[in-house]
């Protein structure tokens, strides 16, 4: 008789013979930086996450650095909005003002800034509007504005999230022709128009003021497409490809994994987040069991990296075993 529960017997081998782990060096740590002072606010749909000012940052910091996750992602939310999202490439802004802070504060730290309107319009969505919609072409030179000010700022790595056609081709060119062509691309290649995105949108105050953003955002009934997109991506010169969001899609995960030679990012988005947090406050659930168990799905279906609100959760775990 077959015997696989041979493997199985005891916690030793268990582990000698365990396909996928979990490791902290797997993490990225998203933050919400926001412009002003004394501000840290915690977000009522994700609880334990917060927004906070640079003069209230260095707590967090400190602690991201003692669990030694690798990297952080950053997310600006300016004090001023305008039609074309200019704060953006000011570089005065917030989102550069930030880099500036934690590259000199915590030169460890592996900064990611992410590269997107949404959360700069006062009309909330990733470009410049025309005619009730995202002008895919005007919006291009504005995102190259935004990655060279970052690049200024002292980034690490850029994250272009607005899923607008060429843009990882616009992002490549601006940043080799202003001299910074060893900053890598992460692309948000494969970003589903997900209803998962919801607390998001509370951290960030980048709810759109009108209609959603289904037209340049995929359909989360597709999965061919998603190789189309990841290959334009990967074609135009992206260093890493992303699957958003994580859950819902590891198949589409998987499918990135098998076809490109490239790291493969997933982002564990606020959604997925926000039910583990409130099943397990409703005592429905082992917290801690299920987000390990949840990421560990993500290294399975083929992740190498994993944008996660759990990031300092996880490592306190993997530091406990």
């Amino acid at each position: 008789m077959f015997r696989t529960r041979r493997l199985r017997k005891t916690e030793n081998i268990r582990r000698l013979v365990r396909e996928n782990k979990l490791s902290v060096d797997d993490l990225i740590y998203p933050l919400f930086i926001e412009e002003g002072e004394n501000i840290e606010t915690e977000i009522v749909s994700m609880p334990g996450i917060y927004r906070f000012s640079l003069d209230k940052i260095s707590k967090e910091l400190d602690e991201v650095v003692a669990l030694n996750i690798p990297a952080i992602l950053l997310f600006g939310i300016p004090a001023l909005k305008d039609e074309e999202g200019s704060e953006t490439w000011n570089d005065e802004g917030i989102m550069q003002k930030a880099v500036r802070f934690i590259k000199k504060n915590y030169p460890s730290l592996y900064v990611i800034t992410d590269v997107c309107f949404c959360e700069y319009t006062s009309h909330g969505h990733c470009g410049i509007i025309h005619d009730n919609d995202v002008d895919n072409d005007a919006t291009l030179p504005n995102i190259a504005k935004q990655v060279i000010a970052q690049a200024k700022a002292g980034v690490d790595m850029v994250a272009p999230s607005g899923m607008m056609d060429g843009m990882v081709q616009t992002i490549r060119e601006a940043l080799d022709n202003t001299g910074f062509p060893n900053i890598p691309i992460m692309s948000y290649a494969v970003k589903y128009s997900s209803a998962f995105y919801g607390p998001f949108r509370d951290a960030a105050d980048s709810a759109p003021t009108f209609g959603d953003r289904r037209t340049y955002q995929m359909d989360p009934s597709n999965r061919d497409e998603a190789l189309r997109e990841a290959t334009f991506d990967d074609q135009e010169g992206a260093d890493i490809l992303m699957v958003k969001p994580a859950l819902s899609y590891l198949d589409i995960i998987r499918d990135v994994k098998n076809n490109f030679d490239r790291p493969v990012a997933t982002y564990n988005v606020s959604g997925e987040y926000a039910m583990i947090k409130a099943a397990a406050q409703k005592g429905w659930i082992d917290e801690e069991r299920v987000m390990m168990e949840a990421l560990l799905s993500m290294k399975r279906a083929g992740a190498d990296i994993i944008i996660t609100y759990f990031a300092k959760d996880v490592a306190k775990v993997l530091m406990r075993k």
